[in-house]
This record gives C-alpha cells, structure tokens and sequence, in this order.
C-alpha cells in the first residue's frame, strides 16, 4: 500500500490506515464506502500524540517552567504544524473527500482536514502496533520540529504567541471562554472570548473550539501590538 511507504510503517491490518485518510464527507457521496470516516482514530490519535509529546517535553526539560513547556506543545501540536507535516508526508494524495472538498484546495478548512488525518493516522498506528510505534511516528515526524521552533525559524502558533507575550508583558495567564454556539451539530460555529483576568480582549470564531482560539489570539495580538 503506498501510503504505508508515505509514512513508513507496514500494517497488520490495513483498513485501519485506509479508514485513517477517509474523511466525513466522501461517506455522504459513497454511502456503500465499506469503511468508516476517521473522526473516531482522529479522537485517539489526537491523545496519542498529547501524550507522547507532553511526556518527551517533561522528560527531556526538567528545568523548564510548565508555562514554557505547554507553549511548545502547543506550537508542535496545532493544525498549521501537522497539515504541514501531512504535506511533507504527502498524505493529501490518499485522502477520500468529497467533489466538493476535493476542488477546495490551500483554504483552511483543507489545513484542518489534513491535520485531523495525521492524528487519525497516529490513532491507526497505536492500534494496530501499539504505543512505542505511535509515540516513534511522533518523535521522527513531530516531535523532530521543536529546534528549529526553539530557534525561531518555524511557526510559533497564536495562542503560544498570545500566552508568551501576555506573560511577558502583564504575568497573566490568558484563557478562552466560548460566548456561543450557533449552527446545526454538523456544522456548529463557535464564539470564543479571549480574556486576561477579567478583561475581554478578543473575540474569535470557527468551526471549532480551537479554531475560534486561534481566531481570538490572532486578533488579540494584533490588538496588542504583539
């Protein structure tokens, strides 16, 4: 299987990895599709991947302060990080979307649906091989990226960029609190205020909780001057 030689691992059961690159959509168009969308190994990859990066942070950086340590899990770990790290992998050319996400190419939504694929591919591995695997796939594909983060050289992500600056510069903490919901279940829009202390800083919208996040922490460090 080609994607197996994309990523590098070969798979005892390999409608785990099929099913890792299936997203929602392409089911509405082939409802006879044999297997299910990725949402569920997505679910477990997603905590697969927090742990083994949380784990190799705290072990490997005894003297960093936790503030520091969640700043640079967060910048390995966001959607910018791992649709790269899809792209790098060439992941885009097995995914099963839909006509209509197919033509939707370099927008967001699309950076989304390939980092949901690299945490789905990762739940895939810690099922079918187990943690040690995962956590390797993590380490060689992932974790790899914290220097050239540390340098300066790769994307710092918005809220780790928020919650740096906000400690720098006020020693607060920010945190989020979503205001709204709005929208049917399979297509929710969420309100999220960004807050120091009590003040509101910014409000942000997405698709997501962490997309409305990220949305709230760009405009809030444009509104700081950050």
């Amino acid at each position: 299987m080609a994607l197996e030689k994309a990523i590098g691992i070969n798979f005892k059961d390999r409608n785990l990895l099929k099913q890792s690159v299936v997203h929602r959509s392409y089911l509405n168009e082939h409802p006879s599709f044999p297997l299910n969308h990725n949402e569920r190994l997505e679910f477990l990859g997603d905590a697969v991947l927090e742990l083994s990066v949380t784990e190799y942070l705290y072990n490997s950086y005894p003297e960093t302060p936790e503030g520091d340590l969640t700043s640079w899990r967060a910048s390995l770990v966001n959607a910018k990080m791992l649709s790269s790290i899809a792209n790098e992998l060439g992941v885009e050319a097995y995914m099963h979307l839909s006509k209509g996400e197919s033509k939707d190419k370099n927008s967001k939504a699309r950076q989304y649906i390939l980092a949901n694929a690299i945490e789905a591919v990762i739940g895939a591995i810690y099922l079918d091989q187990g943690f040690i695997a995962a956590k390797k796939f993590v380490m060689e594909n992932i974790v790899c990226k914290l220097e050239g983060i540390l340098s300066g050289k790769l994307y710092l992500d918005p809220k780790s960029k928020f919650q740096e600056k906000a400690q720098e510069v006020h020693g607060i903490t920010p945190h989020y609190k979503v205001l709204s919901e709005s929208g049917p279940d399979h297509a929710k829009v969420f309100e999220v205020g960004l807050f120091l202390s009590e003040e509101l800083v910014s409000k942000g919208r997405g698709t997501s909780k962490q997309e409305a996040q990220v949305d709230a922490a760009q405009k809030g460090i444009r509104k700081k001057g950050w």
